[in-house]
């Protein structure tokens, strides 16, 4: 599938400086540009690429004036990354195709009820009680459990699991491997020693606009909801315990954990492989560097880093001392030593 220049910058209401009927079928880095492929300039450390790119078409800011001479059809818009990041949806979309319709086999309950543009993908099935909106898409090999609800132009890639009673919103992508609504991690101590299992009885609900990476899982409440809150994006292999709550505009980094009934704010930036214990109250936009440990309440606007965490500024000039730390020690050695002998002298 072929796009000139005047179609693309027709998508990103963009400008033409070159060849408005240059075509291009591909993506790539501007680096690696090949004829035949767009790419796109954001970052000033790559501004040298411009000038030796191989690229047919490249997305530019409206700032861009060049030095030299360009092999390059631009297109020039407001902001290169986003716009860039729009072709790529564009792209994708293209690729994949508006696929309708329901394969077989699958499962279909007769009491689901479902909307216009409903695709289907075989070997998946959907429960009592299901109502699916409008553009929604279902890929093979998942499973909808009874008396969930799914929004409009919801994406479930294949071998999605969401269990009974969860809530989804509009516009959100779930990815291959995700679970949601299997039990919390709940289980009373026996006097022998033994554990019995606490019924989970809540559920999920996820709202608008929300991105869910592969292989991560979202646990249903003990009582009432885990709730995931409109416009967040969690990355992959993320566990979610039960009655969790995340606000608004958060995105969370892969290999992040977050136990029962923590509560996260809105607009937050969780980095890769953090912990976060249970009951926990976290403010809105707080940064929490990758591999942390928070055990503490947090304040709004906090940058933490470190396990336990501390503010970021305090860890990062503490980390000086922490790698000099065996050289400190052996300077103490030597002071004592030093004053030990002092000691001695006067005495003697």
């Amino acid at each position: 599938m072929k796009f000139t220049a005047e179609q693309i910058a027709g998508v990103l209401d963009g400008e033409v400086v070159g060849n408005p009927k240059a075509e291009v079928y591909k993506l790539s880095k501007i680096e690696e540009g090949t004829e035949g492929s767009i790419s796109f300039l954001a970052n000033p450390k790559y501004l040298h690429y411009i000038y030796t790119t191989q690229a047919t078409i490249t997305i530019v800011n409206t700032t861009f004036i060049p030095e030299g001479e360009l092999s390059t059809t631009l297109i020039k818009v407001e902001d290169a990354y986003l716009s860039f990041t729009k072709l790529l949806e564009f792209y994708d979309q293209a690729k994949k195709g508006n696929k309708v319709g329901i394969e077989q086999p699958s499962t279909l309950s007769e009491s689901a009820k479902y909307g216009a543009n409903f695709y289907l993908g075989s070997f998946t099935y959907i429960g009592e009680n299901v109502v699916i909106g409008n553009d929604v898409k279902i890929y093979p090999n998942s499973f909808i459990g009874d008396n969930v609800v799914l929004g409009n132009n919801v994406t479930i890639f294949a071998g999605v699991k969401i269990h009974s009673d969860t809530i989804i919103g509009n516009n959100c992508f779930i990815y291959s491997g995700v679970v949601i609504g299997a039990d919390g991690f709940g289980f009373a101590p026996n006097p022998d020693g033994t554990y019995s299992k606490i019924p989970q009885i809540g559920n999920v609900i996820i709202e608008d606009n929300v991105d869910i990476g592969a292989n991560t899982t979202i646990d249903r409440a003990t009582m009432g909801s885990t709730i995931i809150r409109k416009g967040v994006k969690l990355d992959n292999q993320i566990q979610i315990g039960h009655n969790v709550e995340i606000g608004e505009n958060t995105v969370i980094a892969a290999q992040t954990g977050i136990a029962g009934s923590t509560k996260i704010g809105s607009n937050g930036m969780i980095g890769g492989q953090v912990g976060i214990v249970g009951h926990l109250t976290i403010g809105n936009n707080v940064r929490i560097q990758a591999q942390s440990g928070v055990a503490r309440n947090i304040k709004d606007n906090e940058t933490l880093q470190g396990s336990p965490t501390m503010g970021y500024n305090d860890f990062s000039k503490s980390y000086v001392h922490f790698k000099n730390l065996p050289k400190i020690v052996s300077e103490i050695e030597e002071i004592k030593k030093e004053i030990l002998n002092q000691k001695k002298e006067n005495n003697g």
